[in-house]
């Protein structure tokens, strides 16, 4: 890669928050420029030090706070962003996102951005089958949004069925296919 791609995770509150930390992992070796946000219910999984020590760069969790340069964070991050991940994407900020509600930093990035949005959903399998969820990601995926299905599996809560978020090995090869790079598994 000549340049690097700027790339911010956006991480919502759900328990598969903590794959995102391979996933930072992962983007870093392939010498990607990772930037965190994370919203209050993300902070309960996983701290921010974490994403912050992984990804070599400040975590942003404050929708008014300045950055060291003086930007205002959600312009900086939106206007800077190659592509926006949500991972994991719960049904609460996918409805957020289909409303234009922007009452945290990252509901605020993702409506101030032009780069390309990949919302990888994990929750309860009924969460995800129900159909208000699908209904705001049919709306999303007709806006350009790019949707990564979940997987099925046991999920946390007890449950098997669909909405597990994806392997970090998936998740990375979408990002690239989004970002029209090779994938990873694909040999010259």
């Amino acid at each position: 890669m000549s340049k690097s791609k700027n790339i911010v995770i956006g991480v919502s509150g759900g328990i598969a928050a903590y794959k995102v930390c391979d996933l930072i992992r992962r983007l870093k070796d392939k010498k990607f420029d990772v930037h965190v946000i994370m919203t209050r219910h993300a902070q309960e999984f996983v701290t921010p030090l974490t994403f912050q020590t992984l990804s070599q760069n400040p975590v942003h969790t404050n929708h008014f706070e300045l950055s060291q340069e003086k930007e205002i964070d959600h312009i900086s991050l939106a206007e800077h962003a190659d592509i926006l991940v949500i991972a994991p994407a719960t049904a609460n900020i996918i409805a957020k996102i289909r409303t234009g509600i922007c009452d945290d930093l990252l509901t605020t990035v993702v409506c101030a951005t032009r780069a390309p949005v990949v919302v990888a959903p994990s929750m309860n399998a009924n969460m995800w089958e129900n159909p208000i969820t699908q209904d705001n990601l049919k709306h999303l995926r007709q806006l350009g949004y790019h949707i990564l299905e979940p997987e099925s599996g046991d999920l946390a809560c007890g449950y098997t069925g669909k909405g597990r978020l994806p392997e970090t090995e998936t998740i990375l090869s979408f990002v690239q296919k989004v970002l029209g790079l090779k994938s990873p598994s694909k040999k010259k």
